[in-house]
This record gives C-alpha cells, sequence and structure tokens, in this order.
C-alpha cells in the first residue's frame, strides 16, 4: 500500500516529541505538508530539523503557541486558517493518588487533554466539510478503557475523548470526513523514559528492568509484552489519516500491544 498525502496540509498538536513527533514525521513522509507545534521556540526548531533530516518528500513548518490554552488555539488557527488533516495529539499525564487530585489539576487535565482538541475541531472540521474531505484524529490510550488507579484523571480525560470523537463522527456523516481515536499502550516516548528511570532509580533496577516490572505489575494483560515506539504509533495515524481510511470512522483504533481484555 503507498499512502499519498501530497498536496494534504497536516496539523499535530503536541509534536515537539515523543508520538506527535513521530506522526508528524510519518504524515510528512507520505508527502503531506506538515504543521507542528509547541509551546516552546527552540524545542520546535529542534523538531524541525529532525523531521527535515528524513523527510523525503512533504514541507513541514512550525507554529509556536500553547494549544492547551484558549489563546493558544487562537493564535494557531490564525497561522494556519486551514487544514485537511488534524491530529490531536498534545496530552498531559501523571501519577497521582486519586485523594490528592485537586480541582486544580482536574481542570488542567480537562483544559488540555479535551479542550484542545474540541476547540480545533469546531474550527477546522467547518473547512473539511465544506470541501468534502478531511481526517480528525484524537490520541486516546488504553487507558480510556482501562481506568488507571494510579492515574483517574488522566484515564477520565481519555475516555471522554472517546466521547467527543465518536459524537463528531456523527455531526460529520456522509460528509466526507472522518473522525476516530487512537488508543496507544505504554509506549517509549521522551516522558516515559524519564518516568521509567525515576522509578528505575527508586527500586535500583535498570530502566529496561524497570519497563518489564512496570508492564507486569500495572499493565499485566499486555500481549506485546513490551513498550511500543512512537513511529508503531503513528503508522497507524498516518493510515487512518489516508484516503485508503475513508470507509474508518467513528472508530477506536488500537494500537495498545492487546492489553485491553476484549475482542471487540
Amino acid at each position: 500500500m503507498i499512502i499519498d498525502l501530497s498536496g494534504k496540509t497536516a496539523i499535530v498538536t503536541g509534536s515537539t516529541g515523543g508520538i506527535g513527533l513521530a506522526i508528524a514525521s510519518g504524515l510528512a513522509n507520505a508527502g503531506a505538508e506538515v504543521i507542528i507545534t509547541g509551546r516552546d521556540q527552540a524545542r520546535v526548531d529542534a523538531a524541525l530539523a529532525q523531521i527535515r533530516e528524513t523527510v523525503i518528500q512533504g514541507e513541514v513548518r512550525g507554529v509556536v503557541c500553547d494549544a492547551g490554552t484558549a489563546e493558544g488555539c487562537a493564535a494557531l488557527i490564525a497561522a494556519q486558517p486551514q487544514a485537511d488533516i488534524l491530529i490531536n495529539n498534545l496530552g498531559i499525564y501523571g501519577a497521582r493518588e486519586f485523594f490528592d487530585i485537586e480541582d486544580a489539576l482536574w481542570e488542567e487535565f480537562f483544559q488540555v487533554n479535551i479542550m484542545s482538541g474540541v476547540r480545533l475541531a469546531r474550527h477546522y472540521a467547518k473547512g473539511m466539510r465544506e470541501r468534502g474531505w478531511g481526517r480528525i484524529q484524537f490520541i486516546s490510550s488504553e487507558s480510556a478503557l482501562n481506568i488507571p488507579a494510579e492515574m483517574v484523571h488522566y484515564g477520565v480525560s481519555k475516555t471522554a475523548l472517546q466521547g467527543l470523537s465518536r459524537g463528531l463522527a456523527k455531526v460529520l456523516a456522509g460528509t466526507g470526513v472522518t473522525v476516530n481515536t487512537i488508543l496507544p499502550g505504554p509506549t517509549r516516548t521522551e516522558g516515559a523514559i524519564g518516568m521509567m528511570a525515576d522509578l528505575a532509580a527508586e527500586r535500583g533496577v535498570s530502566v529496561s528492568e524497570m519497563e518489564a516490572l512496570f508492564l507486569k505489575e500495572n499493565r499485566p494483560s499486555t500481549l506485546l509484552q513490551r513498550f511500543a515506539s512512537p513511529e508503531e504509533v503513528a503508522n497507524l495515524c498516518v493510515y487512518a489519516a489516508s484516503p485508503q481510511a475513508s470507509a474508518t470512522t467513528g472508530a477506536a483504533l488500537r494500537v495498545e500491544g492487546g492489553i485491553v481484555e476484549s475482542i471487540a
């Protein structure tokens, strides 16, 4: 299968590292013009340089903004008013005892993990609908289906994305615009590596040993039995953004290594 996104413009939020950066690279290599976003100019510049080292055909440029805020979304929209592909990848996570999650942290997760996607989809979906083609993705998590006890606030925010995505797919039914969620499992991003390193130091084991322990203790149902790479997640995202995925909409697409105990 050859995926050709030439002539398409894609926006990937939270794309200076990790899964977002891998998605941006994959879309650019498929020929799309890709806009990456980040809050820090230096990180945006570094990500652009990294993508340009490997991109074969697509163009890539950056917008510095905090898409986790209304003001940041407005700045992104002003800089790039139209898009054919919107990947709402921006998100935050972190372990916290449920009884220590204060209202302010709940609100922060709501704004960053949910409202960033709401605001951007609300704008860009209109143009996609008018043109009769578009792809919108919300990067969710297996934690949306298996709410982790150590990150209830995170899991709840990702579950909300499932409802948002399905509802928007219904709003855009029959328009040529597809809307899907992507559900990664544990993925070897910079943030995950850092978290594993901290846990490894606490327990006196290596990072690789800590990854295995984390899966055994926290995700014992994994069939993959390892952390995925950002590129493995990005491959599914690129396919879902392609013309070939035209019949896939309103779906929760899992790339979580079989953690979810369901055949549906």
